[in-house]
C-alpha cells in the first residue's frame, strides 16, 4: 500500500512539472519582441503598426483555435494535440533563426500563436481532470508558469540578441525549452481516459448561455491590458530613453509579479467559493498601475510594473479558475474555459493595435494606457454577477445535474 501512495505521489509530481514546463513555453515568443522592437523595426522596415501585428497575430489565433478545441480534441484527444502544438512551437522558434523579412516574422508569430492556442484550448481540461480537488491551485501553477515564461522572454532575448549579436537568434533561443517540455510530456503527460475516445463537447449549448460571453467579455478586456502591456510596455520606456535590455528587465519584472500573483491568490481565494473579493483586488491593481503608466510613467516605473503585472496575473488565473468552477464535468468545464479564452483572446487581440493607433494620432501612449484603465473599469462592475451561487442557473443546470462524471 505505502508502495502504491509513494508511487501516485512521484506521478503526481512529474505530471506538477509537465504543466509548469508546457505554462513556461505559452508566452515568451511574444514577450521578447518589445525590448527588441527598435531592432526588429530596421531590420524587417516592419511600422508600429506593424510590431503590433506580432502580438495580435498570435492572440486572434488563441481565440479563433479555441472555438475548435472541443472538436479537435473530440477527433485527436487532448494529449496528442498537446504534443503537436509543443512540436508547432519547436517549429516556428527555429524559423525565426534563419528569417530576415518582416512578413516570414509576422508567419512565424502565426505559426507559434497556433501552436499555443492549441495548447491553451485543452489543457485546462486536463488540469481539471487530473486534480479535480486541487484544480484551483495547478491551475495558479500553470498560470504563474506562463507569466513566468513571460518574464524569461522579455529578459532572456534581448540578453541573447546583445551576446551573439542577432536579433534572430534572440527570438530563436524558444526552440530549446519548447523541445524540452516535448520530450517531458511524450514521457510523463498521462494518456486520456477510454471513456473520452471520440467524445465530443457540444459547444453550441454553451454559445446560447449569456453567461459565457459575459466570461469572454471580462477575460478579453482584461487581457487586451496584458497583450498591450506585452507589446508597448518597454517601446514605451525606450521613447524615454531607456535601452532594450532596461526595458525589458521592467516588462520581466512585470511578468515576475504577474507569475507571483496567479501562483498564489488562488491558492488563498480557493478557501472560499466565491472569488469576486479577490477579483476586485486584482483591477483595483490594474487600475492603479494603468493610471501609474499614463501619468506618472518616470516617478515610479517599477511600481507600475508590479502593480500592473500583479493586477494582470492575479485576473487571468482567478478568471480561469471562475471559469472551470461553473461546471463541475472536466469536459464540460474545459469547454466553457476554451470558449471564454476563444472570445476573449479575439478581443485581446484589438487591444496593441488601438494603443499604436492612439499613439500614432497624438504621439503619446498616455491615451492608450487610459483606455485600460477604462476597460478594467467596465470589467469590475461586471464581476459584480460572478456569485458562485448563480453558476448552474447560469449554466442552465440544475445543482443535481453539476456534479463531476463518474
Amino acid at each position: 500500500m505505502d508502495v502504491n501512495v509513494t508511487h501516485k505521489h512521484q506521478s503526481t509530481v512529474w505530471l506538477l512539472v509537465v504543466v509548469a514546463i508546457v505554462g513556461l513555453n505559452l508566452r515568451p515568443f511574444m514577450t521578447g519582441i518589445g525590448p527588441l522592437a527598435e531592432s526588429l523595426r530596421e531590420a524587417t522596415g516592419l511600422s508600429q503598426q506593424g510590431l503590433s501585428m506580432l502580438t495580435l497575430i498570435p492572440m486572434a489565433l488563441m481565440g479563433v483555435v479555441a472555438f475548435a478545441g472541443p472538436a479537435l480534441q473530440g477527433k485527436l484527444g487532448a494529449r496528442l494535440l498537446v504534443l503537436l502544438a509543443l512540436l508547432v512551437i519547436a517549429i516556428g522558434a527555429i524559423l525565426r533563426w534563419v528569417t530576415s523579412s518582416g512578413g516570414v516574422l509576422l508567419l512565424t508569430a502565426a505559426i507559434m500563436g497556433f501552436g499555443v492556442a492549441i495548447i491553451q484550448a485543452v489543457f485546462p481540461g486536463i488540469i481539471k481532470r487530473q486534480f479535480m480537488q486541487r484544480s484551483s491551485v495547478v491551475m495558479g501553477l500553470y498560470s504563474a508558469m506562463m507569466m513566468g515564461g513571460g518574464a524569461l522572454g522579455a529578459q532572456l532575448s534581448p540578453w541573447v540578441a546583445q551576446a551573439t549579436g542577432s536579433w534572430q537568434i534572440g527570438l530563436a533561443w524558444l526552440v530549446v525549452p519548447a523541445l524540452l517540455a516535448l520530450l517531458l510530456a511524450m514521457k510523463l503527460l498521462p494518456m486520456d481516459p477510454p471513456r473520452s475516445a471520440g467524445r465530443r463537447v457540444s459547444i453550441k449549448p454553451l454559445l446560447r448561455r449569456r453567461r459565457t460571453w459575459l466570461l469572454m467579455l471580462c477575460f478579453g478586456l482584461v487581457n487586451g491590458g496584458y497583450s498591450s502591456a506585452v507589446a508597448w510596455l518597454a517601446p514605451a520606456y525606450q521613447s524615454l530613453g531607456w535601452s532594450a535590455a532596461y526595458s525589458g528587465s521592467l516588462l520581466a519584472v512585470m511578468a515576475i509579479a504577474q507569475a507571483v500573483a496567479a501562483l498564489v491568490l488562488p491558492a488563498i481565494a480557493c478557501r472560499k467559493p466565491d472569488f469576486r473579493p479577490w477579483l476586485w483586488f486584482t483591477l483595483g491593481l490594474q487600475l492603479v498601475g494603468f493610471a501609474g503608466l499614463a501619468f506618472w510613467p518616470a516617478a515610479a516605473p517599477l511600481l507600475w510594473a508590479i502593480v500592473v503585472g500583479a493586477g494582470l496575473g492575479g485576473c487571468f488565473s482567478l478568471t480561469m479558475v471562475v471559469a472551470l468552477e461553473h461546471l463541475k464535468d472536466p469536459a464540460q468545464a474545459g469547454a466553457l474555459a476554451a470558449l471564454m479564452q476563444g472570445g476573449g483572446f479575439l478581443l485581446a487581440a484589438v487591444a496593441p493595435w488601438i494603443v499604436a493607433t492612439l499613439y500614432d494620432a497624438t504621439e503619446s501612449y498616455m491615451a492608450g494606457w487610459m483606455w485600460h484603465v477604462g476597460c478594467v473599469t467596465v470589467v469590475s462592475v461586471l464581476v459584480w454577477q460572478f456569485a458562485p451561487k448563480g453558476y448552474a442557473q447560469a449554466m442552465g443546470v440544475s445543482a443535481s445535474a453539476n456534479k463531476p462524471a463518474q
